[in-house]
């Protein structure tokens, strides 16, 4: 039992480096698009569409918007990645980030592109099926923040 247990610590351990280095990177990388006008053209249909976003694009601009939102993004993931030395301040960012993906799934119900039109039942377009991966990164936010919180306590 004493060699599962320990094949299993570091397996947990190995797993939650992953997914917040894997989280961070995805914030930091997602963040820094934002600067491009690509990524403007590619995030219209969703902020436009967004009672949430709607008047922020009317107030700031597309290009504004999108990089107030990359750098939201990048300090989000930065802040995840700060885990070893400030577990408190990465709790914060790991709770962040998991409003920015509980607020980019409620893109799913506000974007009518996220669905295709022409069946019965709902089916996800090309849109909805990158907005639904979005769940597992909530997920993933949701347990960095745990942990991080509890490694906070850990180090007092």
């Amino acid at each position: 039992m004493g060699t599962q247990s320990a094949v299993s610590d570091r397996l947990r351990s190995a797993g939650f480096s992953t997914i917040r280095y894997g989280l961070a990177l995805n914030l930091l990388s997602i963040g820094r698009l934002k600067f491009e006008s690509y990524e403007v053209e590619n995030i219209r249909p969703l902020i436009t569409a967004s009672p949430m976003f709607s008047w922020l694009v009317a107030r700031l601009g597309e290009h504004r918007l999108a990089k107030l939102i990359g750098v939201t993004e990048m300090t989000m993931g930065s802040l995840v990645a700060a885990r070893p030395f400030a577990p408190k301040a990465s709790a914060l960012g790991s709770l962040g980030s998991a409003g920015i993906f509980a607020t980019t799934l409620s893109f799913l119900a506000t974007t009518p592109e996220a669905w295709q039109e022409k069946h019965r039942e709902p089916k996800l377009s090309l849109a909805g099926q990158f907005l639904i991966k979005d769940i597992v990164l909530l997920g993933a936010s949701l347990l960095t923040a745990a942990d991080s919180l509890q490694g906070g306590r850990q180090s007092r």
